[in-house]
Parts: structure tokens; C-alpha cells; sequence
């Protein structure tokens, strides 16, 4: 998630990404990577799904981090927009999907003198709609982005890759994306955005986002964006006698922005950055009051030992259980 520099700022830049987006973005597939939009589940295929979603492994999720650090440690100590730690991210997911079955798209940009990519995979449903869950991929320069963001873009593929082994039959498609060049104003996802076609937006029943979802003195918050969406996830923790707070340190500084701006329902998750727990929340999630959620936040310091399991577990499992939930219907 990116440090938002003062209004007049952050308005400047976040123009500049995308001016430079949108004359020089195109769509750009890896070698046999690009794939014809899903076709609709054909008569006499099997039932749509009626389970639970399952529990997602905590060690796979781990061992996608631990993967994620190795390729950062491997490239210059990093995964960021345009050095090569982040391209080499995006063909370890992408390997993962097309092995699972995915029908994957390399979608690439221009922005900072650099190219950058979103990697988009569709598993096809019954119905015209579309569900997307998404994380942005990129990491700063400073560090392997383990909290910000590998372990969104970790729980979004393990639950990309649980739908493949459940041989989930859908409602609506579900589509899994990871976004490139977050960290320099949301220029991915806001590219994919603007070069998406009304008629495919209108497609999209809600963009469920996740960026730092393991952040080490953790809390639970939800997107309060829209009633329906929030209420998937806040009932899920309730559930469980997890209580949540709104995700107001969140609010227009990572993907789902993108979404929202153009009017697709937006809910998601988050764990907290650089802001303070406070004592009532430390009493109601323990951790450390007076400390930030994330003191490692956009660190060298953010490895794989700055991620709390339990909050990555907890996320991974509600992630699940709103894309087996939302996607019905």
C-alpha cells in the first residue's frame, strides 16, 4: 500500500501514472499466456456449488512468502515496479494458475520510463457475471514487500488455487488479479480499469481487494464500502468472536480505489500499516498498544518473519469464504 503524500501531491502523481498508463498501456501476453474471454458452463455440466468453502493450508500460503522472498533476495533484494524481482513474480503466480487449470492474461503498462504487468486469471462460471478478488504484486524499493503486499497476493492465490482443487462450478466467474506499480498510485489496477470495456465492467458484481493481510501487531479491519460485501466479512469474523473496525487507514490508497472510481461495489480486507494500535484495540486483538500495526511498514525489515500466522490464517480462510459465498447466485 503507498504513502500518501499531501493532497496536491498525491493528485499530481497519481495523474502523471496515469497519463503515462494510457498513452502507452497495451494488452501483452507471455509466450501462450493469453487466453479467449471464458465461455459460459455449457447445459448438462455438473451442479453448482452448495459446500462450504474449505479451510486454506496456512503452509501453503507461508511457503508462496517464503517464495516471494526467495525471488526478491535472488533480484537485487526487491520486487518492484520495472526491476526484474517483480516480473519474476508474476511468472511464479502465473505458473501456479496455468497449472491449476487457470485461463490466465499478462496485461502490460508504461508508467515511470518502465514497463509493468497485471496478471488477470478467469475460472469460468454458469452466468454472465463476474466476481474479482485481487492484490497488488509489487513490493517498494526498500525491501521483498513480504506484509505489503506478498501475503495479499499469497492468499489470493492459494484461494485461486483451492478453487481449482475443490473443481468448484461457480455462478459467476471468478476472477484472481495481481496488480503491478500499486506502490506508485494504484497505476495497474487503474489501467485495467480504464481499458476495460463498459459493457465487461458492467459485468462485475463487486472487486474484493487485499493488502496487507498479516501485519505483525495485526488488527481486523473490513472495507466498510459497501453494505453487502462488508457484511460477508464481518459476520464471518463475528462468527468466530473476532471483532472488527472499519479499514479507514485503507480508504483510497490501494486497488480497490481503482474499482470504486467507477462505480463496481468494493469490500476487502487489512490488517493495518503504519498507524498505532491503540490500548482498546491492543485489550480487544492483544499485540501492542503504542505500537504502529506494522513497524516494518515499507522497510528493509519487511521478510518473512514480519508476518503474524494467525491474522494471515484468519484472512486467507475469510478470502475463501467470500468468494464461495459471493460467487452464487
Amino acid at each position: 500500500m503507498p504513502v500518501m503524500p499531501p493532497r496536491s501531491r498525491r493528485r499530481k502523481a497519481l495523474g502523471t501514472g496515469l497519463a503515462a498508463a494510457l498513452l502507452t498501456g497495451a494488452l501483452a501476453a507471455f509466450p501462450a499466456s493469453a487466453a479467449p474471454a471464458p465461455a459460459l458452463v455449457p447445459a448438462g455440466a455438473p451442479a453448482l456449488h452448495t459446500t462450504a468453502a474449505p479451510d486454506i493450508p496456512i503452509g501453503n500460503v507461508r511457503a508462496h512468502l517464503t517464495a516471494f522472498e526467495s525471488i526478491a533476495a535472488a533480484n537485487g533484494g526487491n520486487r518492484a515496479h520495472g526491476r526484474p524481482g517483480y516480473r519474476a513474480s508474476v511468472d511464479y503466480v502465473k505458473k501456479r494458475l496455468d497449472d491449476a487449470g487457470f485461463r490466465t492474461t499478462v496485461q502490460s503498462f508504461t508508467t515511470n520510463g518502465a514497463t509493468g504487468y497485471n496478471l488477470v486469471a478467469d475460472w469460468p462460471g454458469a452466468s454472465n457475471r463476474v466476481l474479482m478478488a485481487g492484490a497488488h504484486l509489487d513490493s517498494v524499493t526498500r525491501g521483498a514487500g513480504i506484509n505489503d503486499n506478498a501475503s495479499g497476493s499469497a492468499a489470493v492465490l492459494e484461494t485461486a488455487l483451492a478453487v481449482s482443487r475443490a473443481n468448484l462450478k461457480p455462478d459467476k466467474t471468478l476472477r484472481f488479479a495481481w496488480w503491478g506499480a500499486e506502490e506508485l498510485g494504484l497505476v495497474g489496477s487503474r489501467h485495467y480499469v480504464n481499458t476495460l470495456p463498459r459493457a465487461e465492467l458492467n459485468r462485475l458484481s463487486g472487486y474484493l481487494n487485499f493488502d496487507m493481510v498479516g501485519s505483525p501487531n495485526a488488527g481486523y479491519f473490513v472495507y466498510n464500502d459497501d453494505p453487502a460485501l462488508e457484511k460477508v466479512f464481518t459476520q464471518w469474523f463475528a462468527d468466530r468472536g473476532i471483532a472488527t473496525e472499519p479499514a479507514t487507514e485503507a480508504s483510497g490508497r490501494s486497488d480497490h480505489a481503482s474499482f470504486q472510481r467507477v462505480g463496481v461495489p468494493v469490500g476487502g480486507l487489512f490488517t493495518g500499516a503504519s498507524r498505532t494500535k491503540t490500548a482498546a484495540q491492543a485489550q480487544k486483538w492483544g499485540g501492542q498498544a503504542g505500537r504502529p500495526f506494522d513497524p516494518c511498514y515499507h522497510s528493509v525489515c519487511d521478510n518473512t518473519g514480519n508476518i503474524n500466522t494467525t491474522a494471515l490464517d484468519r484472512n486467507s480462510d475469510a478470502l475463501a469464504h467470500a468468494v464461495w459465498t459471493l460467487s452464487a447466485g
